[in-house]
């Protein structure tokens, strides 16, 4: 009798093959630091909602996005499945009102003129919007983000608020060889448990992408950001 031909439906699609190497090489990753395995956020921007339905029947639930509009949609086309939904794009003040409405997380914030009109925004019923710091670690005039310096004033105007919640420090360091990236992701770690030592309830540090998430778990992180180690490159 002939093998039988394996068809789409039995067969691993690229994407869920993916999905299952990255979860593999996150815990080995943190097996050998002597870690605990940090989430992992999958970015999804640029790609369909197809592919986060997908991922999402293999596991995953946390998505991140950097485009208002192109996240309505998605969410919009995925209201029967329970996501959780990240905003880490740079955030302008006039979408404050809907990232504050439709995500669960803000991984971006870097200005204290934003904190106000996020928290008017936030509706009581469906508990704070979980807020990151993104910290501009390594001074990159091309990249947003707040100064080190300016980390406590933020954190102590997200505190002060009903609609938000303090849970952490965001970063995306300067392209480098592996011992230069190392030491950005080791700064973040000390003003993350800095951070920690004022405000006790915060628990994430987001850092670490595609091509550099072993060396962010050596160094601690908490959340991994992965697009196109997961989905494939970006046309």
């Amino acid at each position: 009798m002939p093998a039988t031909i394996p068809t789409l439906a039995t067969t691993m699609s690229d994407t869920t093959s993916r999905y299952n190497n990255i979860l593999a090489r996150i815990r080995e990753a943190a097996h050998s630091a002597g870690r605990k395995p940090p989430r992992l956020l999958a970015v999804s921007k640029a790609k369909p909602a197809s592919a986060i339905r997908e991922l999402a029947t293999a596991g995953q639930c946390a998505f991140g996005e950097n485009y208002l509009q192109e996240a309505l949609d998605k969410q919009a086309e995925l209201a029967d499945l329970p996501l959780e939904w990240h905003f880490i794009g740079h955030l302008q003040s006039r979408k404050c009102a809907e990232v504050a409405a439709h995500f669960d997380w803000l991984q971006s914030l870097d200005r204290e003129k934003l904190i106000p009109r996020l928290d008017e925004a936030r509706d009581p019923a469906r508990g704070p919007l979980n807020v990151l710091l993104q910290v501009n670690i390594d001074d990159e005039d091309s990249k947003s983000g707040c100064t080190p310096e300016q980390i406590d004033a933020l954190a102590d105007a997200v505190a002060a608020t009903d609609g938000l919640r303090l849970r952490g420090l965001m970063a995306i360091p300067a392209p480098g060889d592996a011992q230069r990236l190392r030491a950005s992701f080791a700064r973040l770690r000390e003003l993350f448990e800095r951070l920690r030592d004022r405000f006790p309830d915060v628990d994430t540090l987001s850092m670490g992408m595609s091509d550099d998430f072993p060396l962010a778990i050596a160094e601690g992180a908490t959340l991994l950001r992965i697009g196109s180690a997961l989905f494939g490159p970006r046309s």
